[in-house]
C-alpha cells in the first residue's frame, strides 16, 4: 500500500507541472477545452488515490523499533523528531516516516531571521562534525559529489527552499538526500546519513565498519536548511523504494523536537570504532533480541 502511494504521489508532482505548464502556456499554444478537463481529471484522481492509499498504509501495525548506538558524540540538539509526531517530515516518502534531524547544541548557531539571506557553511558549528557507524555493518551506498550550497535559515531564503524543495522530489530521493551514506546493518535494516559533506567520505561501498567508526562528515548537501545530520532507518537501501523503521539510540531513546541530549564519545576515542554491536530489535511485549542472531551482520 505504501509503495502504491509513493508511486501516485510521484505521479502527481509530475501532473502538478504538467497543468502548471499548460496554464504558462496557454497564450502561446491553442489547447482545446477537453485537453484541460482531462488534465484536471488525472490530477484529481491520482490526488484521490494517493489519500487512499496513504490512509489505508497508516492502518497497518507500525513495525519494531531497532535499537543502534547514536550516530554522533557530544552535545545535539533534536528537531523534526519522530517522538513528536509521525511521519516526523510531513511525508513517507523516501523511508523518512521515521526520521529525525540532528544539530549541534552551540550558542555560535546562527540564529533564524530576516537578515542576512544566508550564510557560508562554516559560520555553523554541526559542519564537518563526524559522523559515526550506528552498528558493525557493510556500506551499500556512499555518495559526496553534490555541493554544499549556502544556508537557507532566514525568512527569504525559506521562501526559495521551498519551491527548490519542490523542484528537487522531481528528481527522485538523490537530489532531495544529497551526499549520503547507507549502511546495511543486516535483518533487512538500514541505516542512512544524508546531507553529507561534500568530499568527506571515509568510507567506500562494500567496506566492512565498526560501529562508532567514522564514516563521513556533517555537511549541507541535498534539501537543507543548514549544516545537519537527516538519520533514519529503513527497510532496503534505496530511499526512493525503501519504507521507514523506528529507530531508538542506545543510551539516548528518540529526543524530542527540541530536545538537548549528550552522546559520550565512543569507547577509544571520538570518531574511533568501539567493540563491536548489533542492531536490536525492541519487541512490543518489551523484549529484545539481538538482530546476528537472526542472521544479521
Amino acid at each position: 500500500m505504501r509503495s502504491a502511494a509513493r508511486v501516485c504521489g510521484l505521479l502527481v508532482q509530475w501532473s502538478v507541472v504538467v497543468i502548471l505548464g499548460v496554464v504558462l502556456t496557454r497564450p502561446l499554444l491553442d489547447f482545446s477545452g477537453w485537453w484541460n478537463v482531462a488534465a484536471l481529471a488525472v490530477f484529481l484522481v491520482l490526488g484521490t488515490l494517493t489519500l487512499l492509499f496513504g490512509r489505508l498504509a497508516r492502518r497497518n501495525t507500525p513495525p519494531e523499533a531497532v535499537e543502534v548506538a547514536p550516530p554522533l558524540s557530544g552535545a545535539w540538539l533534536a528537531m523534526n523528531s519522530p517522538a513528536d509526531r509521525v511521519p516526523s517530515h510531513g511525508t513517507r516518502a523516501y523511508g523518512q516516516e521515521y526520521a529525525i534531524d540532528v544539530l549541534t547544541d552551540s550558542e555560535e548557531r546562527p540564529a533564524f531571521g530576516w537578515w542576512p539571506p544566508v550564510r557560508h557553511n562554516r559560520d555553523f558549528p554541526t559542519f564537518g562534525e563526524p559522523l559515526l557507524a550506528v552498528a558493525d555493518a557493510v556500506v551499500v551506498h556512499a555518495r559526496d559529489h553534490r555541493r554544499d550550497h549556502l544556508s537557507r535559515n532566514s525568512y527569504p531564503a525559506l521562501a526559495y527552499l521551498l519551491v527548490e524543495g519542490a523542484v528537487r522530489s522531481l528528481g527522485g530521493a538523490g537530489p532531495v538526500v544529497g551526499n549520503h551514506v547507507v549502511l546495511d546493518l543486516g535483518g533487512g535494516v538500514f541505516a542512512l546519513y544524508a546531507h553529507v559533506r561534500r568530499g568527506s567520505l571515509k568510507v567506500r561501498e562494500g567496506d566492512r565498519v565498526r560501529t562508532g567508526q567514522t564514516l563521513a562528515l556533517c555537511g549541507n548537501s541535498g534539501n537543507s536548511t543548514e549544516p545537519h545530520l537527516h538519520f533514519q532507518l529503513m527497510d532496503r537501501a534505496d530511499p526512493d523504494l525503501g519504507q521507514g523503521i523506528p529507530f531508538t539510540w542506545r543510551g539516548v531513546g528518540v529526543p524530542a523536537n527540541g530536545e538537548r541530549f549528550e552522546v559520550p564519545d565512543p569507547v577509544g576515542g571520538r570518531g574511533r570504532p568501539s567493540g563491536g554491536t548489533a542492531p536490536v530489535r525492541v519487541r512490543l511485549d518489551g523484549r529484545a533480541e539481538s538482530d546476528r542472531a537472526n542472521g544479521g551482520t
